[in-house]
Order: structure tokens, then sequence, then C-alpha cells
């Protein structure tokens, strides 16, 4: 395929928007002035904020306050980078709350986050697989799908033992068929047994059990 040799003006123009986004990283780097870029109208101008806020750890509670209203995607993806890398208690709390957003598109976003925090999300996963709400409780389980932690196998036996919803029990041993270790089939046969009218479940389990038991 041959090369198409650009314009003399196109070169031009992407030198100078190349400088302008130079000068616009070169300008006002500090602190104060990248919050303030945090709420300018131009969505590149908050992508390079957010992305240089890294920097500054305190920066946590702007992000944070900025992802809740943040409309371009682009964007969001910047603070999510941020957050995950800063990943103190400020940014862990943010992530939970935008797990309980009403879009599912926000909703996967804090899942694959919360995925690269393993030590930070420990803590908390307990309380999100508790949570009142079940769609909470499953995408907790989701998290624990990539979250590299040594109690994932002991979290997934707690739910399958006490949570009463079907789809979150599901969820688990879904999970349970992929990381599970002998140490949790009684559960599974107990689960199973619980729920001996869920053909959903009978399937997964016994599907779990043959993985576990060739593993």
């Amino acid at each position: 395929m041959a090369f198409i040799k650009k314009s003399p003006d196109a070169a031009c123009d992407e030198a100078v928007s190349a400088d302008a986004n130079d000068s616009l990283r070169a300008a006002e780097r500090d602190f104060a002035g990248l919050i303030a870029q945090l709420d300018d109208a131009d969505p590149s101008t908050r992508r390079w904020a957010a992305r240089d806020l890294l920097a500054f750890p305190a920066s946590t509670t702007a992000l944070v306050a900025r992802l809740k209203r943040e409309e371009d995607r682009s964007v969001r993806e910047f603070i999510l980078t941020s957050l995950t890398r800063l990943g103190d208690e400020i940014a862990v709390a943010g992530l939970v709350e935008w797990l309980r957003s009403e879009d599912a598109v926000m909703r996967n976003e804090a899942i694959e986050a919360m995925k690269a925090l393993p030590d930070e999300v420990a803590p908390i996963m307990g309380g999100l697989l508790a949570d009142a709400d079940p769609d909470v409780r499953i995408m907790a389980v989701n998290v624990l799908e990539s979250l590299r932690h040594p109690h994932v196998e002991a979290w997934l036996i707690e739910v399958i033992d006490y949570d009463s919803i079907i789809n979150v029990c599901g969820t688990a041993v879904d999970l349970l068929g992929e990381v599970g270790s002998p140490a949790a089939r009684p559960s599974l046969l107990r689960l199973r047994e619980r729920f001996a009218d869920e053909p959903y479940i009978q399937f997964a389990t016994d599907l779990a059990l043959k993985r576990i038991g060739e593993a």
C-alpha cells in the first residue's frame, strides 16, 4: 500500500496541535492548577489534569468528586486510572459508590478498577458481599474474579453458605468452579441440597464439584 504524503498545511496543523498539548501540560501543572483544570470545558484538558494529578496523592477527593459528574467516558478512564494507582481509602470509597450507579457502563468501570486494587479492596470486601442490595453482592463476586487475594475462596464459600438469593449464589458457584479447592466441597453439597428445586444451581454445583475433583 502506497503511503499518502501529507500536505505542508496538514503537517503544520499537526505540529500546532502537538505544540498546543505541550503548552497545555506545561502551564499550571501545580496542584491547584490541575484541580481547576478538572472542571475545564475541554475534555482533553480534563484528561491531562486527571493524568497529571497522579503526582499528588491528596488529589483523590477531587478526582472522586469529578468522577461523579464526568460525562465523557475517556476522561473517566483517566480518572479511574489515577484513582486505582493512588489507591487510598478515599479512592476505594469512591469506586464503591460508583459500583452502585444505575449506569451499567459505570458499574463495569468500577469493577475493572477495583480488580486492580486487591490489597485496598480486601478490607471492605466482606461488607460488599453482605450488602443489602443483591446486585452489589453480585458485582462484588465479579470483582473477586480477578482479585488476586488469598481469601477469595473463603469469601465465596461464605456467600454460598449464607446468601439467600439464587443469582448471587449462582455467580459465586461459577467462580468457585474456577478457583475452588476441596475445601469448598462441603459448602457446594449443602448449597445443592438447599436449592434442590433450582436446575441452574444443580448444574452449576455439579460442574464446580467436577472441576474441583479433577483439579
